[in-house]
């Protein structure tokens, strides 16, 4: 109840392109209207819809458009009005983006499935065991999930009180991979929610506060007579070498109406 709470009380300015798979169709189209009455929201337009389209379709259609309506529902789309302003609506469809392949997978959407629908996605995917799988895809799936494989004969696999029967008793899911008289069993669980360690600071000093010591960390010593030189190429390490850049940001245009962003691919 507390998430579907959650959900109902998001906006667009709290979206993120991991909590937005939270969503469903009806929710995008209450943050959308909501979000037209927002100042900052209509200034940074293009920033939420990019967000919503990393998980959702969307599709804008003629109001007339009585044929397209009815395809996009058929497709399981959502088909509704959001009100724009006053006088001013549009017609969307919006879907869900599935996820059906391992290439569909994502560091943003994998905590977001549970693990019966992993081992569907790599079941359809399969064929050579975890090892077949990408590095990449291995990693994002590890990510969220707690995974273990092991590959026995298949009248051992299911041995009582062997790994098998440990891992299902223990909440992990199971896809059976056959390699001729040999079976390869892979175990999911999606991993536990951890909060991140935040960075601690000292707490400043005053400007006022006189140092009880001299810093000399960086000067040199007194009876040391060796002129000290610049490293060159040769003696450039991990240890002594730094590198520093600038980002800089560009300002997005301001849209004149939410439409102006939602149907651009």
């Amino acid at each position: 109840m507390k998430e579907e709470q959650a959900t109902k009380n998001m906006s667009l300015k709290a979206l993120t392109k991991s909590s937005v798979w939270d969503m469903q169709e009806n929710d995008i189209f209450r943050m959308l209207e909501a979000g037209e009455k927002d100042s900052e929201v209509k200034e940074n337009l293009r920033h939420y819809t990019d967000i919503i389209r990393s998980a959702f379709m969307v599709e804008e259609l003629k109001d007339d458009d009585k044929l397209g309506k009815q395809k996009f529902t058929k497709l399981g789309y959502k088909v509704g009005n959001v009100k724009m302003s006053e006088d001013s609506k549009v017609v969307l469809a919006i879907k869900k983006r599935p996820i059906m392949r391992v290439t569909d997978l994502t560091y943003e959407n994998i905590r977001h499935i549970t693990a019966a629908k992993l081992i569907e996605v790599l079941d359809r995917n399969f064929g050579g065991g975890w090892d077949s799988l990408s590095q990449s895809i291995q990693d994002i799936i590890e990510s969220g999930f707690d995974i273990s494989t092991t590959t026995l004969p298949k009248d051992r696999l299911h041995k009582k009180g062997g790994m098998y029967e440990k891992k299902v008793a223990d909440g992990y899911e199971v896809l059976e991979v056959a390699k001729g008289s040999w079976v390869e069993a892979i175990f999911a669980k999606l991993k536990p929610e951890t909060l991140k360690p935040r960075m601690k600071f000292d707490a400043p000093r005053d400007e006022d506060e006189e140092l009880d010591e001299e810093d000399t960390y960086n000067k040199p010593d007194d009876d040391d007579d060796q002129m000290i030189d610049e490293p060159d190429d040769d003696d450039i390490n991990e240890d002594n070498y730094r590198t520093t850049f600038a980002i800089e940001s560009s300002d997005e245009e301001d849209a004149e109406s939410l439409s102006d962003y939602i149907a651009d691919e």
